[in-house]
Formats: C-alpha cells, sequence, structure tokens
C-alpha cells in the first residue's frame, strides 16, 4: 500500500480482539450445508445456530451467556421436513426466532423461557434433553426451497423471504398470508431494507441490481450488478440513498460498489473496488451510528473495516482483524447489546471449523472512564415505529425507533424512546474519479486526492528525516555545524562574562569593529570550500548583529589584529552556522516539493492505467 497516509479519524484505532477460550461457545455440530447463508444470527441475547443433524432440519438457540463446552446432546428447534437454511430474529420480540428450510416453509418460533429453557440443560420430567417442536406460526406460500428470511426494520410482524420459485414474498405475521410479491427472472441471493423499510434493494442470480417500491411492487431502479457467476450481498448504507454490494468480477476479483439508488444503470460510482482474488462471498454489515463498514471473507478469517464519508462516498481502509482459523458465519449483534463501558462499538461473533463460535469485540480505544457521546450517538431500539396495518396501509415514518446510548452507559431502565428524524438531503457533488479495477484499488480508496485537507496534513507529516539522511551534501552541512557549535561551546564562559561588563560602552566603539571581520573573512571561507553554495552568504557582513559586536570590543587592549581573540572568532562562526539552518531550511522545502510532484505522477499513473484497463474491458465485452 504505497503512499498511504494517516487520514484523521475518530475510528482510525478501532481494533478488533477476540474472546477467551474459555468465553467461546465450543462441542457444536453447525451445518455443512453449501448454501449461501450468514449460517448464525444474533439479537445481543441470543445466538441461533444452523445444526448439522439428520430427520428434517434443525437449529439451535444459545444464550448469550451460557458459554464454554456444550453438551453431546443439546435441545434443537426441529419442525421442518429439510435443512435449514436461514434464520432470523425478531427485532421487536427477543423471544420470537423465525427460520426457513428446504421444505418451502417459514416457521415461527417462540423461545420457551418461561419453561426455563437453557441450552446446556432443558430437559423434560425423565431428565432427557427436550427439543422445541411446536412452531407457534407456519407460513405457506413459497413453491420451492426457501434460503432468506429477513424481518422489517421499523414495522412489527412484517417479514420478507426469497426462494428459488424466483419471488421475493412479503409476509403479514399476524395473518399468515403473503401481502405482497415481488417476482424476479432468477434466484435473489440477497436484499436489504433501507432506513424507513419502504424500499428493498434486491441481488439476483441473473446479475441485475433492483430497487423496489415495497408497496407498489414496482422497480423504482435497475441496472448490472456484479459480473461474476459467484452470489453477490448487499446492505443499504444507514439512512442514505446509497447502498454497497459486494460480489466478484468476470475474473473472478472480490469487489465492491457503491450506488445510487436513483439511478442503479449508471454503474456503481466511481466503479468497483478490487479487493482481493479469494474465493469466499464477502459478508458486509454497515454500522450506521459510526458509519463503519465490516466485511467478513468465508473461507478465510479476516474481517475487513472501512470508514464511509457519504459526502464523497468514499471508502477508507481503517485495518482488518487477521486470524488464521476461517470463517464460514458471521453475524453482528444489534447495536444496543455493546458494552459502553469499554469503548466498544462492534460485538460480533464468526464461526470456527464448524465446531466453535468465537466473539469478537471491536473497541475505540481511550483511557477516560467517562461515556463517549462523540461515538455513541443513539442507536435503533427494540421498540417498533409502525404497526403492521399501517405499514401495509401506506404509513411511513422517518426510520426506527431511537434509543439513547447514555442511558445505557447509567444503566437507566426502561429507556426512552424517540422518533428518527428526517433525512438530510445529499450534497451535491463535483464529478470525481477514483482508481478502480486494480489489485491496489482499497489502497488508492484510502489515498483519494479529493480530501486536500487530509492530503495537506499528510505532508506536514512526511518522514522528511529519511529523505535527508540518504543526502550526503545535508550530512556533511551537519556535521560541521555540529563542529561550529562543539567549538562554540568550548569557548564559552570567559568570553562571555567579559562582554557583560562592558555591554552598555559598545555603541562607542565602532572602529575595532570594522577591522575584526575584515581579518577574520578568509578564515571563514576556508572550512565552506567543500560546499559551493556557501561561499556567497558569508560576505553578508548587516548579520553580524549588536550582541556579536559586542564581542569585538571586549578585549580592548589588543592592538595586534593578525591574532583574533576566541571571542572574534565566536562572532564569526555565528553567521556561518545560521547560514547553513537556512540552507537547510531551503533544502528541506525542495525536498517537500519533490516529494509531493511524484506523488501527483503516481496518481496521474493510476489513471491512465485505469483508463488502458478499461478500453481493454470495453473490448473483451466486445
Amino acid at each position: 500500500m504505497s503512499g498511504k497516509f494517516v487520514r484523521a479519524s475518530k475510528f482510525r484505532h478501532v481494533f478488533g480482539q477476540a474472546a477467551k477460550k474459555e468465553l467461546c461457545y465450543e462441542n457444536l455440530k453447525i451445518t455443512k450445508n453449501a448454501w449461501d447463508s450468514n449460517i448464525i444470527q444474533s439479537n445481543g441475547k441470543y445466538l441461533s445456530v444452523t445444526w448439522d443433524s439428520s430427520g428434517g432440519g434443525a437449529f439451535a438457540v444459545i444464550p448469550i451467556d451460557e458459554v464454554g463446552k456444550a453438551p453431546d446432546q443439546v435441545p434443537l428447534f426441529r419442525g421442518h421436513k429439510g435443512p435449514v437454511l436461514d434464520t432470523a430474529f425478531d427485532p421487536f420480540n427477543s423471544e420470537h426466532v423465525a427460520s426457513c428450510s428446504d421444505d418451502g416453509k417459514i416457521n415461527i418460533w417462540k423461545i420457551p423461557t418461561e419453561e426455563g429453557y437453557s441450552f446446556h440443560k432443558f430437559v423434560n420430567d425423565n431428565d432427557e434433553i427436550k427439543d422445541i417442536v411446536e412452531p407457534i406460526q407456519v407460513l405457506s406460500g413459497h413453491t420451492r426451497k426457501v434460503g432468506k428470511i429477513l424481518y422489517h426494520p421499523t414495522a412489527q410482524n412484517i417479514l420478507v423471504s426469497s426462494s428459488l420459485d424466483y419471488s421475493v414474498k412479503v409476509w403479514n405475521l399476524e395473518t399468515g398470508k403473503d401481502v405482497i410479491t415481488l417476482q424476479h427472472k432468477d434466484l435473489v441471493t440477497s436484499f436489504s431494507f433501507n432506513y424507513d423499510g419502504s424500499l428493498l434493494a434486491t441481488t439476483s442470480r441473473d446479475k441485475i441490481l433492483r430497487i423496489w417500491d415495497i408497496r407498489s411492487g414496482k422497480v423504482i431502479s435497475e441496472g448490472p450488478g456484479h459480473t461474476g457467476a459467484k452470489p453477490s450481498r448487499i446492505c443499504w448504507l444507514g439512512n442514505t440513498d446509497r447502498i454497497l454490494t459486494t460480489g466478484f468480477s468476470r475474473l473472478s476479483d472480490r469487489q465492491i460498489g457503491i450506488w445510487n439508488v436513483k439511478d442503479i444503470s449508471a454503474g456503481p460510482i466511481d466503479g468497483f473496488i478490487v479487493i482481493d482474488s479469494s474465493s469466499g462471498v464477502l459478508i458486509p454489515f454497515y454500522d450506521e451510528s459510526t458509519s463503519i463498514l465490516y466485511l467478513a471473507g468465508k473461507g478465510d478469517g479476516n474481517i475487513r473495516y472501512y470508514e464511509y464519508e457519504s459526502e464523497t462516498d468514499e471508502l477508507y481502509e481503517i485495518s482488518q482483524y487477521s486470524s488464521v482459523d476461517p470463517q464460514r458465519g458471521f453475524a453482528a449483534s444489534p447495536k444496543y447489546a455493546v458494552n459502553v463501558k469499554e469503548n466498544e462499538v462492534l460485538k460480533c461473533f464468526k464461526t470456527l471449523k464448524d465446531s466453535c463460535i468465537e466473539p469478537i469485540s471491536f473497541t475505540v480505544p481511550r483511557r477516560s472512564e467517562l461515556f463517549q457521546v462523540d461515538i455513541y450517538p443513539d442507536c435503533p431500539s427494540y421498540e417498533p415505529a409502525l404497526s403492521a396495518e399501517k405499514w401495509l396501509s401506506g404509513s411511513d415514518c422517518n426510520g426506527p425507533k431511537l434509543m439513547s446510548m447514555e442511558e445505557l452507559y447509567e444503566g437507566n431502565s426502561p429507556p426512552v424512546f424517540k422518533d428518527s428524524a428526517p433525512r438530510a438531503a445529499a450534497p451535491k457533488k463535483e464529478a470525481e474519479t477514483k482508481t478502480t479495477e486494480s489489485p491496489k484499488a482499497a489502497s488508492s480508496a484510502v489515498e483519494s486526492p479529493k480530501v486536500t485537507e487530509t492530503r495537506e496534513q499528510a505532508e506536514e507529516l512526511k518522514p522528511v528525516d529519511e529523505v535527508l539522511k540518504s543526502s550526503s551534501s545535508v550530512n556533511a552541512m551537519l556535521e560541521k555545524a555540529n563542529d561550529v557549535s562543539e567549538n562554540e561551546d568550548k569557548d564559552d564562559g570567559d568570553d562571555w562574562e567579559e562582554v557583560q561588563p562592558i555591554e552598555k560602552e559598545a555603541p562607542a566603539i565602532v572602529t575595532p569593529k570594522a577591522a575584526t571581520p575584515e581579518v577574520e573573512t578568509p578564515k571563514v571561507e576556508t572550512p565552506k570550500a567543500a560546499t559551493p553554495k556557501a561561499a556567497t552568504p558569508k560576505v553578508e557582513t548587516p548579520k553580524v548583529e549588536t550582541p556579536k559586536s559586542e564581542v569585538s570590543p571586549s578585549k580592548p587592549a589588543v592592538a595586534e589584529p593578525a591574532a583574533p581573540t576566541p571571542a572574534a572568532t565566536k562572532t564569526a562562526g555565528a553567521p556561518t552556522l545560521k547560514n547553513m539552518v537556512e540552507k537547510l531550511h531551503t533544502l528541506i522545502e525542495k525536498l517537500e516539493n519533490q516529494v509531493t510532484t511524484l506523488t501527483e505522477a503516481g496518481l496521474e499513473k493510476d489513471e491512465r492505467l485505469h483508463r488502458l484497463e478499461g478500453k481493454i474491458e470495453e473490448l473483451l465485452k466486445k
């Protein structure tokens, strides 16, 4: 990542840390099904895990505080006739969880907390492990397997599902009926609601990206998405009109794109950004309260995270959490589940070797023990903003009900909920270009020349010392300056004390002042012979300031001009050191200008390379 500079941000030091082994969830039988889903989900209170079981599908629900090694026999939620493909927690009822299956059904379950539910020990009267086999609701309507389900972010009892029958259905759980069907031309691989839940973005196996007005059932914008054959994922970038997709190029490079939902056909803003050439799907999660995007790759152990700048549509790479243990599943808890007192900004979970779930905490390192109001704005709560009936009848809201993170810090219960503020209009920006479709594209997003103010700060922070150390002329000048300084230190003391008593008489003695420099000028120029530029400023007699001129008359008894005093030597040496410093400052400025010129040339070269790659891609398409 050449040319990377430090960008001013309160989140640039965020780091991820895995929990200790005793705080992990072990001895699990996580599904080995190849269906592309997150495998695990979390609502901050429970974890749901798609289970590897025979005789129909099953999944497990693990209370967050039941860590450690699980027993060999655990209670499972059984009710499907085929493998469970995905699960989802109700955001407004922590005890309700939905599951979808290969059998084309969607089941709604209630966690039996009133019966003392425990993942480690939930038994019947005969002290045998008791499974949960009776869902509270079964939704039938899809004709083929159901692969994805998701609850509505603002309206209660609204669920969305996608199926291999190429449809996306919206369900009213109060009636158990599908009320809206969004028909596609191929399998929908991912979908995401916008902030207020009025729009739905979908990616499909036909490589088309669509934005739907859900209640009217109409596509308001669509266009070609990622060109690769593998599944793509999608997420809405908070309370904006931008979405982000992850997918693959035709050459199987992993890439991400940011889109304007009003004009999908125009393609991703500034083109796709290439991440790497790995084969695993990138699972995106966007935290709107911190504007941080997390990308967890299936099949690798890394979780990359970026800061999104909505005003410039830029993704600035922060860092990545690296691990030698690859993950297949990834889940993030709601914002209100983080540890506010430890400055945690994200609590997430990843699967390890299909037998363990590891919690990971992303934290902003700060020493203060006070509430950090700048990193904890109000977050979406577990209180619905609309009922299913109102939303289906056309009612809208600005977004989910919000709750104060400061109340969580103080431990106030119950919290106060308030409505979301209206979304601010996006600022108009001039057309700008970003380097894309190259292995260094993720780096160029960080190094974008759009951030002029940041680049100027970076120029000030550049390690000029490294450049100066490589210059032999600069080293020679510094050595001479050190020699002069050492000589001054040795001659200091007696001469300085002799000057002080006659400071007041200095203006009266003028004649000896002119004689002294005339004799000493050749001696000063002699050491400067190695540096031709040093001879020019030596004629600057006016630089012998008044404090320096007093050194010559400090010994008026000396009549022989051919024998200069040590004080006179110091007088001649002082302007030499000053000139050296001035020359060094000039040289530093030239070096900084040269570095700036080289950086701009590199950016221009990257831009030409991008244009050439674009032309090559157009020729390949033909």
